[in-house]
């Protein structure tokens, strides 16, 4: 639960900021946007860079795996399969 001086505390933070928004015109805002939008966009690029590289390092691993252990990596699939049907086939 809030105590009332944290609720007092957040109204006044909240009051702050809406006294800023108010008192920026339009374009600040719209900058201030834009910024925050870039920002985020870059996050998320260096975000799929990463994935992307963790990614092909997984796939070479994988490959690895599958090259070492061929018969076994075919019954496993096959026996998916056959799974996979079972289940599609009960509903």
């Amino acid at each position: 639960m809030f105590s009332s001086s944290e609720l007092n505390e957040e109204l006044q933070a909240l009051k702050r900021e809406m006294s800023r928004l108010l008192s920026t015109n339009g374009d600040g805002i719209l900058d201030d946007a834009k910024n925050r939008a870039d920002a985020i966009a870059d996050q998320i690029k260096s975000a799929l860079n990463e994935l992307g590289e963790t990614l092909s390092e997984q796939e070479d691993h994988v490959e690895t795996l599958i090259a070492a252990r061929q018969i076994a990596t075919i019954a496993s699939a096959f026996a998916l399969g056959i799974v996979i049907g079972f289940m599609l086939r009960r509903h």
